[in-house]
């Protein structure tokens, strides 16, 4: 059966039709707690391609399930026949009619492509999930999406004016069109329970369906009441829908409380002023990872942020709120960071502490009920109690200005007994949240968490009422089964319970998640924050997937790809996986996901362990034995250096050495440094003997000793005129991180541990250790200590300084030279991941260097883009923020980059020569 569904739908569906193994991985599972195995995954080029392949399901009895951006909470973006994906062709805005205040988009068009196409007209769309970067416009409508600024514009529901769709019977819907005699036949038929059946004065009333809309009294508003059907009664295919006038002047407000039930007591007396917020969260959502910015929230406990249009409204407002404390914040920067704390708590929600020095993990399944505003401190109050009284933990925030409100749980979903109390639990809550005269969902839908309680919320007579409609519009059912109408039980179908049930052996020590692959892979929740593809600040996630918009080129397409070969089921080679291996093979190991993902998932090395096991006994790609080798043969080189400089520049040569290491043909060989810095220092120097105390010991690395050494001769200067007494380790040490970054583990640890042995008398003596290649101290302070999990391991980690932070805490009084001049270049990803640049920055600073350095990832990545086939992408990543800002440089500009790499990126690419801080500031001394 399954051979003639593929040859049905290729031989009439223009656009993708996938069967392989991969595709399915990626598709297996949305944000939630749930996975479902689909047979296939279709990608249509617009509405035709839809009604075709709905068609050939329809004839050959295969269910259909829309997707989107895949970051529904309850499970209802993942099924077990056809998905059809609406964001790799049908996201088009199709019109933008700035004076009706409308717009026509196809369903997969992400909300902030539709916001930044608005805001050339002043307009924006109301609702804003926090997911606003990646989650659909598609997605939005069928889960009735809402978002922080619901108080001031209303659900998606309340912004949607038309619907073009198809029944998974072929008919078409269009909700302007006068409403079918069926359905108004059956909105007759029971007027009474509809007009009194729904909870009122309740704003975020999300669960079942919105049958009320039917109302004669309600226009009969048929866009209305599909709008929150997860794709369970026609395949959306164009929607019209409101735009609003966006406030000129933002300025937020956040209010202090002692705790999140004073804070939702109080939310309700805010809204008469107007706020176009009112989001609160708790303490218990600032964590070590978000410190930073958590210093700009006033005193207390508990916050509301309360944006107002302006900021004599704003000062208004922070007079009148009562609040212990408060803050009004009107610098767009500050405020940027303090909203990225509340929509990235999704993430952060699902990492609440730690226990044993293992972070303790939290899950959706009760993930946004709402109560009415005015009873939400009563019900956190009561919900805490419940968590309490089932002995489990979560931190809720949320939309408290509608009493909607989100949390993650920590559930034991790996065991029975876990799995039962989650039921118990989702049993017991949902009798709460009635009693409270509330909605069991208040924002992402019932799918498979919540539709099994809906008759707790409405009765049962009206949840059959739900099921006829269902059966009005898809007789046959093969639209999303299992979801809203007779649905599968919520504590079935669980994602976790296809994995290994004890660790699978590893080379990395996963400290944070217990040693246990699968818990660092389930790490990963589905929020999809990789999958943003708009100008990134600071940020680096995810440069392959913001390339290619390929969903397994993100860090969640590479980790759910990773989760399936744990299972098993579809991905069936374990660690030879060739899906996998593809899958990883644009991953930059730029470490971008391990800050910028709310959930610290660390693709870079799970794709070095990847690799340490793909390739074990194996022959390896020519590029790992050339580059990841790479300390081994500019060491051989180094007598030979000038004669090789000298035969790298006869092309024919040239080429073939290319072709031999497995190095891309647009690619120049870097020239070797004829005096390396070692020698240069030893015949400078002459120093003999162990460093003394007072000594700061300056890392030889690879790239610096035989290729830069320039950089290393710069840093003694600027070290020495800052008063200190830079060394050298008395032997030659690595980092191992070439055989890291192509997973060649073994030789790794067997390299960190001889470095390690002749840095003893270093670490006896507590001596600093300054780097000046980020790529190498981001490996000694997170590579090392995972890889070899020893004592000195952890002491040369801690040991660690940058050049930046070296100055900054061993020479606090020195006045570095003014050189007043602008800067432009790269902040390396592992410096912006693993390292952090407030140092750098400040020492910029003071250095009169103006302006800022490019984020993202350069696209070089060490041997990433001199690797054979990844030429494209790398140039890519770098005309995303680098190329086009060295461009717009003007004259005078000094290029920075601490990073080989990035200097050699822009070397190649925009025949710039940049330079480390250290040279520049050695040229002003």
């Amino acid at each position: 059966m399954t051979e003639d569904l593929r040859r049905a739908l290729e031989r009439v569906v223009r656009g993708e039709v996938a069967f392989d193994a991969q595709s399915r991985a990626l598709t297996t599972m949305d944000a939630s707690n749930y996975r479902r195995v689909p047979v296939a995954v279709v990608a249509p080029r617009d509405a035709e391609d839809v009604a075709a392949a709905l068609a050939v399901c329809r004839e050959h009895g295969v269910p259909v399930v829309p997707r989107g951006g895949g970051t529904s909470i309850a499970g209802q973006a993942t099924g077990t026949g056809v998905v059809l994906d609406f964001t790799r062709h049908m996201h088009r805005i199709v019109s933008l009619d700035p004076h009706a205040l409308t717009a026509r988009v196809q369903p997969g068009v992400v909300l902030d492509d539709l916001r930044r196409a608005a805001a050339a007209h002043g307009l924006t769309f109301g609702p804003d999930p926090s997911t606003h970067s990646r989650c659909t416009l598609g997605g939005m409508i069928g889960n009735n999406a809402c978002g922080a600024h619901s108080v001031a514009w209303g659900t998606t529901a309340d912004n949607v004016r038309g619907l073009e769709a198809l029944t998974y019977g072929g008919d078409p819907l269009r909700t302007q069109d006068p409403i079918r005699a069926d359905l108004r036949a059956f909105t007759d038929a029971h007027l009474a329970l509809l007009r009194t059946g729904y909870p009122q004065d309740l704003p975020r009333r999300i669960s079942g369906y919105a049958l009320d809309a039917l109302l004669p009294e309600r226009g009969r508003d048929l866009a209305r009441a599909l709008t929150g059907s997860e794709g369970t009664l026609a395949v959306i295919t164009e929607a019209e829908v409101r735009l609003v006038p966006a406030p000129p002047v933002r300025v937020l407000v956040v209010l202090g409380y002692p705790d999140e039930g004073a804070a939702a007591d109080a939310a309700p007396a805010l809204l008469p002023y107007g706020p176009l917020t009112v989001e609160g969260m708790a303490a218990d959502l600032v964590d070590s990872a978000t410190r930073s910015r958590a210093e700009l929230l006033p005193e207390g406990s508990a916050w509301l942020f309360v944006e107002m249009p302006g900021v004599g409204e704003a000062h208004a407002l922070r007079r009148l709120a009562g609040a212990d404390s408060s803050v009004v914040v009107s610098d767009p920067a500050a405020q940027r960071a303090l909203w990225r704390l509340r929509e990235d708590a999704a993430g952060t929600a699902t990492r609440i502490g730690t226990r044993s020095g293992e972070s303790i993990e939290a899950w959706p399944g009760w993930e946004d009920c709402a109560v009415p505003p005015a009873r939400l401190g009563a019900y956190l109050r009561d919900f805490r109690a419940l968590l309490a009284e089932h002995g489990l933990r979560g931190a809720p925030y949320g939309h408290f200005g509608d009493g909607c409100i989100h949390v993650r749980i920590d559930f034991d979903l790996l065991r029975d007994a876990g799995v039962a109390r989650f039921r118990r639990f989702s049993e017991d809550v949902a009798g709460l949240v009635v009693a409270h005269g509330g909605s069991l969902s208040g924002e992402h839908g019932d799918g498979k968490a919540r539709a099994e309680l809906l008759p707790r919320m409405y009765g049962a007579e009206l949840v059959g009422l739900f099921g006829r409609f269902k059966d009005l519009l898809d007789p046959a059912g093969g639209l999303n089964p299992g979801m809203l109408v007779r649905p599968e039980p919520l504590d079935t179908g669980l994602r976790f319970a296809v994995l290994p049930k004890e660790p699978v052996e590893v080379a990395f020590g996963y400290p944070h998640d217990g040693g246990d692959f699968a818990a660092a892979v389930r790490r990963c929740v589905g929020v999809a924050k990789c999958r943003d593809t708009a100008p990134q600040g600071a940020g680096v996630m995810c440069p392959s997937f913001r390339v290619t918009g390929e969903e397994r080129h993100s860090t969640r397409g590479r980790a759910r790809l990773l989760h399936e070969m744990l299972a098993g089921e579809v991905v069936t080679d374990g660690w030879r996986s060739p899906e996998v291996r593809d899958a990883l093979d644009l991953c930059l190991s730029c470490k971008g996901c391990r800050t910028d993902c709310p959930v610290g998932v660390d693709m870079a090395t799970y794709k070095a362990e990847f690799l340490h096991h793909h390739y074990r006994r194996r022959l390896r790609p020519a590029a790992h034995y050339a580059m990841g080798w790479l300390p081994v043969w500019l060491r051989a080189a180094a007598p030979f250096a000038g004669a090789l400089n000298a035969l790298a520049r006869v092309r024919p040569l040239a080429a073939l050495a290319r072709r031999a290491g497995g190095i891309a043909p647009e690619r120049a060989l870097p020239r070797l440094a004829e005096v390396s810095f070692t020698r240069w220092w030893r015949r400078t120097y002459k120093r003999p003997g162990a460093p003394a105390p007072g000594d700061l010991v300056l890392w030889p690395d690879t790239f610096t000793d035989r290729l830069s050494p320039e950089t290393g001769r710069a840093a003694v200067r600027v070290l020495q005129a800052a008063g200190l007494r830079p060394v050298l380790p008395p032997r030659a040490v690595c980092c191992g991180l070439t055989w890291v970054s192509t997973g060649q583990l073994d030789r790794a640890r067997t390299v960190m541990r001889r470095t390690v042995d002749r840095l003893r008398p270093v670490l006896a003596a507590g001596l600093p250790v300054v780097v000046l290649e980020p790529s190498c101290a981001a490996a000694l302070r997170t590579d090392l200590p995972e890889l070899l999990g020893t004592d000195d391991a952890r002491a040369l980690a801690s040991s660690v300084r940058t050049f930046a932070e070296a100055l900054e805490e061993f020479a606090p009084g020195w006045a570095p030279p003014r050189l007043g001049a602008p800067v432009a270049g790269q902040t390396h990803c592992h410096q912006h991941a693993v390292l952090g640049d407030a140092p750098d920055r400040r020492l910029r600073a003071r250095a009169g260097l103006t302006g800022e350095l490019s984020a993202g990832c350069c696209g070089l990545a060490g041997d990433f883009g001199f690797e054979r086939g990844h030429y494209d992408v790398s140039v890519a990543c770098a005309e995303e923020q680098l190329l086009p800002a060295l461009r717009a440089a003007r004259p005078g500009t000094a290029v920075l980059a601490d990073g080989f790499s990035c200097r050699t990126q822009i070397a190649q690419l925009a025949g710039v020569r940049a330079r480390h801080l250290a040279e520049v500031l050695a040229d002003g001394l």
